[in-house]
């Protein structure tokens, strides 16, 4: 494996995303706290992000809206605008893109870049023509901070160290001490229950962490993650593993007059038509379908087993068998917060076997057409002119196209 002597990997990440889109997109929201909601006219919630404004004041990400008032009270609560996020990330990727080619999209607000050979010893540059695109072009309330290093996984961990708006290097020469410094916690893919295991091993700090070896980080975790770890760590170019799609799914906090399993099952039927439709968009088929419930004490979850299919009369059929199976393990009254789907047991579209007992693959293929065939309208038309059942999206709209850290909605979803 190979260890580079020169900052080969830029690691790019937007502070405070969600909120600085809205501060560069509504000029009264400049230089106030902002926390951004999942909806509007209700104090029942959690601020999902936040401003640098409101960060100074204490402020985080996932906390509840009345604990965010009382550490800043002037802080001013805006709904979410999904769709608006994604217009800034294809906007920012293009300035981006101009400045260094994107290896990876890792979320909606970051990203990995290779630094080509010609700009290894220039990142200062680099960093520098990326922020003067961005506000020229998409404009200066959105910031960024970037790691440059050997690998990936070491420019992740710089580029957190000076937010917001940083720019952290670490050449190869001067590791691993700049390394020493940051917190065992901060160090991505050390969560709660690995760092239980660290401790039980008298792992404690970064430098402890460093100097264990390749073999006992393996062992630590249980698998190849931990020796990978390790290799970089020590600035070795460590690939990322290849990613494969394990399901498709949607979720929503649901508003306060949609909070009983009538309300969170009206809308878990379009939050699996979302999902269905992103499924057939990227070639899949399912044979899982899994319904959630968050409720105020605790959850209810139940999944349902298929034949491979990927129609919305297949899915929406087993969702209200998981349904009947909710009425009776929740009680009537119950208050539902939060509903989830998640289609799984995937299959790609080339890869599909028939079930040799199940009879029915001609009126599978029926509905198959109809639902492609309502995929194709609706793609025509760009909104949702088909649909099965009725179709009428809760006050703030946004199913299928919520905020999302880990994914970067496609246009299809706001439909």
């Amino acid at each position: 494996m190979r260890q580079p002597t020169q900052v080969e990997h830029l690691y790019l990440d937007f502070d405070g995303f969600f909120a600085s889109v809205e501060q560069q997109a509504r000029p009264n929201l400049r230089g106030r706290p902002v926390g951004v909601v999942p909806f509007a006219g209700t104090d029942r919630t959690c601020v999902i992000a936040c401003s640098k404004e409101a960060k100074a004041r204490g402020v985080k990400s996932i906390m509840r809206v009345n604990d965010a008032l009382k550490l800043c009270p002037s802080l001013v609560l805006v709904p979410q605008s999904p769709d608006l996020y994604r217009r800034a990330h294809n906007a920012l990727l293009c300035e981006i893109e101009t400045v260094v080619p994107i290896d990876a999209i890792k979320s909606i607000d970051e990203l990995a870049c290779r630094v080509a050979l010609a700009d290894r010893t220039n990142p200062e540059g680099i960093a520098q023509r990326i922020k003067a695109r961005i506000a020229a072009n998409v404009g200066p309330h959105i910031t960024c901070s970037i790691g440059f290093a050997a690998n990936r996984q070491l420019a992740k961990i710089a580029g957190k160290l000076n937010k917001p708006d940083g720019v952290t290097i670490w050449q190869p020469s001067q590791m691993p001490e700049p390394l020493f410094q940051v917190a065992l916690a901060d160090i991505p893919g050390i969560g709660k229950r690995i760092d239980q295991r660290l401790a039980r091993a008298h792992i404690g700090t970064t430098r402890q962490l460093y100097e264990t070896s390749a073999k006992q980080l393996r062992a630590i975790w249980g698998n190849v993650t931990g020796e990978r770890l390790w290799y970089a760590l020590h600035g070795y170019d460590v690939a990322s593993p290849p990613s494969h799609r394990g399901m498709f799914g949607h979720s929503r906090v649901l508003p306060p007059e949609a909070r009983s399993l009538e309300g969170a099952r009206e809308i878990s039927r379009l939050l699996l038509i979302k999902a269905a439709r992103r499924l057939r968009r990227e070639g899949f088929y399912a044979s899982g379908l899994g319904l959630g419930l968050s409720l105020s004490q605790n959850h209810w979850g139940e999944a349902y087993s298929l034949p491979v299919v990927r129609d919305d009369q297949a899915f929406l059929a087993a969702l209200e068998r998981l349904w009947e199976q909710a009425r009776q393990g929740v009680q009537a009254r119950a208050k539902v917060f939060k509903v989830s789907v998640v289609l799984f047991d995937l299959s790609a579209a080339q890869e599909r076997q028939l079930d040799m007992f199940l009879d029915d693959d001609r009126e599978r293929q029926n509905w198959e057409r109809l639902s492609s065939l309502s995929d194709d309208l609706n793609m025509r038309y760009g909104r949702t002119l088909v649909s099965m059942g009725h179709w009428a999206p809760p006050a703030g709209g946004h199913v299928g196209g919520k905020i999302s850290y880990t994914r970067v909605p496609d246009a299809e979803d706001f439909w």
